[in-house]
Parts: C-alpha cells; sequence; structure tokens
C-alpha cells in the first residue's frame, strides 16, 4: 500500500504521519498529476526551508520501502559542532571520571552486556596493548566518547549546549558515535556495529602485511607524489595510497608493508619532517580492508537506522546524508575509502561554525582544527 509521510526537522527531525486531508501546511498537492488508478512514481520529494532552518520534505513509501531526500541536509548551516575522536585516541584511564555520574556509568554495564568481557576494566586498568588492539579499541572509544556526552549533560548549561549542536561527525570510527549521538541508531545497535567492524578489520589486517604511516610537513600533493615514487619499487600487492587527510602537512599512508617501508625510506628526500609508524593493525581505508565489507553490509542491512535528527559528515564524501540506505551503504565503503577529514572541517569553518567539541578521549582532534585554524573555539569534554 502507498503512503505518503510529511516530514519536519528542525532539532529534532521527528517523523509524523499525514494525512493530505488534514496538513495545515500550505503545500501545493503532490499528488495533482497522478493517476489514482495508476502507480506512486518511486520517489516524490517535497522541500521547504522556512528562516528558522526548518526543513520539511516528503518521502515516499512504496510497499516497506520509505525514500527519504538524502539532500535534506545539503544546505545546513552550522553553528555548533560535537566532533568525535577515532581509534588511536583510546588511553589507559579512560572512563574513570564517567563513573562519577550515573547516566555515563551505565553506558558501560550496557557495553559489558554486549560485548561480553569487562570494557570499563580494559578503559581503566589496561593492559596498554590489549586496549590498543582494534578490537578492543573501537568500542572503548565509542562508549567513551558517548558517555563524555552525558558528563555534559549532567553539568550545568550542559543540556543547553547538547540542544545547541546542529551537526556533527566523527573520524572514522567516530562516525558511528556520531550517528548514535544523532540518533541515527541506537546506543547498543551502534555498540554492535562498531564490534562487528573492529573484528572485520582485525581480521581483514591479518590476512596480509600491511601497515599504516604518518607523513609529517607536506602537502597531500607532495605525499601523492611520495606514494607514486615508492609504488614504482613494489609489486602492486603492496602499492601504497593516501588514507587519510587528516589535515595540513598530515596525512595517513596506507598499503603493504613493503610499499610503507619504501615511503618511509623516500620521506626524507622529499622533504618530510618526519614519519610516525602508527599503531594499528593494518591498511585501514584502503582495498586491504575489502575482505570486512561483505560482513559490514550484512550487519548494516540488519540493522535499523533512522534519517539523523542534525548534518552528520561522511567520511567518504565530507557530505551529510539523510537516506538511511544511502548511510548504510556509505558506512560499509568507508573502511576502504580516504578519510576526507581535512575536507570536512575546512567546510564546517567556511559554513560559519562558531563552535566545537571534541567529546571522548584524547585531543587529536582539537589538535586538528586549531591547526586549521588557530581561532577556532573548541573544548575538550573528556571521560
Amino acid at each position: 500500500m502507498h503512503s505518503l509521510r510529511l516530514a519536519s526537522s528542525a532539532h529534532s527531525h521527528s517523523l509524523f504521519t499525514m494525512s493530505a486531508a488534514s496538513a495545515s501546511l500550505a503545500l501545493p498537492s503532490p499528488l495533482s498529476s497522478f493517476r489514482s488508478d495508476g502507480p506512486l512514481p518511486s520517489r516524490c520529494f517535497l522541500r521547504l526551508n522556512n528562516p528558522s532552518r526548518s526543513r520539511v520534505f516528503m518521502s515516499v513509501s512504496v510497499g516497506s520501502q520509505t525514500v527519504v531526500d538524502d539532500a535534506l541536509f545539503a544546505d545546513y548551516k552550522p553553528t555548533s559542532a560535537f566532533l568525535f575522536p577515532g581509534q588511536g585516541a583510546q588511553a589507559v584511564g579512560m572512563g574513570k571520571e564517567a563513573q562519577a555520574v550515573p547516566a555515563a556509568a551505565e553506558l558501560y554495564k550496557k557495553a559489558n552486556n554486549i560485548l561480553g568481557f569487562d570494557l570499563l576494566d580494559l578503559c581503566i586498568n589496561g593492559p596498554k596493548e590489549k586496549l590498543d588492539s582494534t578490537v578492543i579499541s573501537q568500542p572503548a572509544i565509542y562508549v567513551t566518547s558517548l558517555a563524555a556526552v552525558e558528563l555534559l549533560r549532567a553539568r550545568d548549561g550542559g543540556p543547553q549546549i547538547i540542544d545547541s549542536v546542529d551537526v556533527t561527525c566523527g573520524l572514522s570510527l567516530g562516525e558511528y558515535t556520531a550517528l548514535a549521538f544523532a540518533g541515527a541508531f541506537s546506543f547498543e545497535d551502534g555498540l554492535k556495529l562498531v564490534k562487528l567492524r573492529g573484528e572485520a578489520m582485525q581480521e581483514a589486517a591479518d590476512a596480509a602485511k600491511s601497515a599504516m604511516v604518518s607523513i609529517i610537513g607536506l602537502d597531500s600533493e607532495k605525499v601523492q607524489q611520495l606514494c607514486d615514487a615508492a609504488n614504482q619499487e613494489v609489486d602492486v600487492a603492496d602499492k601504497v595510497q593516501i588514507a587519510n587527510y587528516l589535515c595540513p602537512g598530515n596525512y595517513a599512508v596506507s598499503g603493504g608493508l613493503k610499499g610503507v617501508e619504501a615511503v618511509e625510506a623516500k620521506a626524507k628526500s622529499f622533504k618530510a619532517r618526519m614519519t610516525v609508524r602508527l599503531a594499528v593493525a593494518g591498511a585501514f581505508h584502503t582495498s586491504f580492508m575489502d575482505p570486512a565489507v561483505s560482513r559490514l553490509e550484512a550487519a548494516l542491512a540488519a540493522t535499523q537506522i533512522k534519517t539523523p535528527r542534525i548534518p552528520v559528515i561522511s567520511n567518504v564524501d565530507a557530505q551529510p546524508h539523510a537516506d538511511p540506505e544511502t548511510i548504510k551503504k556509505i558506512l560499509a565503503r568507508q573502511v576502504t575509502s580516504p578519510v576526507q577529514w581535512e575536507t570536512t572541517v575546512k567546510t564546517l569553518l567556511s559554513k560559519g561554525l562558531k563552535k566545537s567539541y571534541e567529546l571522548g578521549p584524547g585531543k587529536v582532534i582539537a589538535g586538528i582544527v586549531k591547526r586549521m585554524d588557530k581561532s577556532a573555539e573548541i573544548e575538550n569534554i573528556g571521560a
């Protein structure tokens, strides 16, 4: 059966069903050109923008599928942002502060049940080698970052800050945290996805000798030239590529171990200030992660994802997406695609972002934002 849904998205972006007869909005009828006995077109969108940044859009349900206008957030105008860290931000001792706030402490209890091990103990006590592993660090950062939201909520003025946030994003893994904060999926479903993501990425890394290295002090064009030079000296299986566009002067290169070693050997001749081998399992955000994609696709297909209540910027294309099916496809692609963090931050700043908050362990994101704009206002909320 065909049904029409009108959705309003200001801060809540809540969906509500509305019949054409009871609609109080003066909208031209989207059905006027349709034959009553014919099928509805598979896509029909109607969007209005009002001065308060409320958006009205129309989605069409055909059978059991609802198609949402993926460009719903295309004209977003950010003022306050929540930014969530990715793998590498973990540190022994994180999560300790969160135990003073019941709502934050509760997240760790829920996580223990879902994960089947004591996440809080690993966060607070380590050992570091175990916490640094992909399968532990990803759920640990996800939970601790959302616990930081609860710490902020518990402080004076915290709820007002949370309500004022009109855009969110996260670095790689942090995109899942951002989507959970924006209500695209539940804390529990997000944690299950993150757990599977960590396991699948670890398995993919174990299947081939690969690595990641940060190149410090070169622009992206020079780093690409460095990759090209290294690739001339190794087999196809060991080729490297830029995997993480962090910020000017800091780009991560991923690929086969021999390719990464060639990059390290040539970096000085390209005038790089230094190289830093990253403590990760393998070549994330490259085709080396292909084996993880099918597992992620299956898990995402089985997960209920809703249109986020605020824009969530994708790592794959630095754009916000509203259609749940598109979000699923992008999350599956994310592990094999370069992270467009530099473009994301540049876009937020150029669109007029006033204030941002980094929620979770570490201060990596604050450092990146400040490097791109020294006057940018960013606050760290740890847990």
